[in-house]
């Protein structure tokens, strides 16, 4: 995916602003990926979902990702590239999600924010699944078999 965004409108089909997400699919050479649970308070509270988080005005994809994981994880991105946009309407928001495939990263992840972390392999071992992650779930298992 280019560095542009390829948006078509800021607004969800039912009329409400579109809330943008960067998301970091955070791989290890054996193919494992990182889950990070949802802290208390938040909607879906105890889900698990990839981290990430939402984009600041005039914040680039990248940038956020960069931002959200060093908050979360306590990691810096060395290397991410843009792999697939999703967009999820929510109750409490429509978002758009920029998913980006992180690769290489220095640090240790840490729960940084209270929340439980895991390495995952299909099919995974913690839940419930946030809904948007399930397609990413299932992209991951389509290029595992290629």
């Amino acid at each position: 995916m280019s560095g542009a965004l390829d948006v078509s409108s800021d607004l969800a089909p039912d009329g409400r602003n579109v809330t943008e997400v960067a998301v970091g699919v955070m791989v290890q050479p054996d193919g494992r990926y990182l889950l990070a649970q949802r802290p208390e308070g938040k909607p879906y509270e105890g889900y698990w979902e990839f981290p990430g988080g939402k984009l600041e005005p005039g914040e680039s994809v990248e940038a956020a990702l960069g931002r959200e994981l060093h908050e979360e994880l306590g990691i810096d991105v060395i290397a991410c590239e843009r792999w697939r946009t999703l967009e999820h309407d929510y109750p409490h928001a429509y978002v758009r999600l920029f998913f980006c495939k992180v690769r290489e990263w220095s640090g240790t992840p840490l729960g940084r924010e209270g929340q439980a972390i895991a390495w995952q392999t299909l099919p995974v071992e913690v839940g419930p699944l946030l809904p948007a992650a399930i397609p990413v779930l299932e992209w991951l298992a389509a290029e595992a078999r290629q």
